[in-house]
């Protein structure tokens, strides 16, 4: 069965500059069509770390709904700023894993699992030597932690194809085009790998007028089906 995957840094849903103006980032993710999407910096950065993405507006606005929630704190809506969004009847089946990541900063991924499906979601370190040792831990855990359908998706600061992404050989690497900063994007940070077991259709940078405001990285969608080789 296809479905249709996505990724987006929210950059705390304050665009560019600011201000603060979530419903812009929920029409943007309403816009996708996406039945999963993988979000970033959805949580404020300090204190309790409170959500920025408020949750009592996403269903509303996008007829998804927050993976079963693991956040830093009762005011977060994520976990280290991520969290993943949801058909309603793919919820119903989740079950979500935090995975500690290695590094000089604080990261963690999250991996959400479905009875024949397990996204990776993550947003890698800023130091290369960070994002290599993170990667190369995320893909030994996932071998053990899921299904042989895999995806790992998010953002992985690395904007080089030929450095950094070592550990992900065994996986199709898509970087469907320039992601960040959004309003005239240059840099390919954001990304989806898939196992051999999925097959990619089609995949593509959301750019909008509005994507350009709402954050400062602009999303990236994958329709996805089982491999019929």
């Amino acid at each position: 069965m296809k479905f249709r995957l996505a990724s987006y840094n929210l950059h705390k849903c304050r665009g560019m500059t600011g201000p603060h103006a979530p419903e812009r980032n929920l029409a943007v993710i309403a816009d996708m069509q996406a039945d999963i999407v993988a979000l970033q910096e959805v949580d404020f950065r300090f204190g309790a770390r409170p959500e920025a993405l408020p949750r009592a507006l996403i269903a509303d606005m996008t007829g998804l709904v927050p993976a079963p929630h693991v956040g830093t704190s009762p005011q977060s809506l994520g976990w280290h700023g991520q969290t993943l969004l949801l058909r309603p009847e793919l919820a119903e089946q989740a079950r979500l894993r935090r995975l500690p990541l290695p590094g000089i900063e604080p990261r963690g991924a999250l991996a959400l699992m479905l009875p024949e499906l397990t996204v990776v979601a993550i947003h890698l370190g800023l130091a290369r030597s960070s994002r290599r040792a993170q990667l190369a831990r995320l893909i030994a855990k996932a071998a053990r932690i899921g299904s042989e359908a895999l995806v790992l998706t998010g953002d992985f600061n690395e904007w080089r194809d030929d450095r950094g992404l070592e550990s992900l050989q065994p996986l199709d690497v898509i970087a469907p085009g320039p992601s960040w900063p959004a309003p005239f994007p240059q840099l390919r940070y954001d990304r989806i790998a898939v196992s051999p077991r999925l097959r990619v259709v089609q995949a593509a940078v959301h750019d909008t007028p509005l994507a350009r405001r709402a954050s400062d990285h602009l999303p990236i969608w994958a329709d996805l089906e089982p491999h019929s080789g």
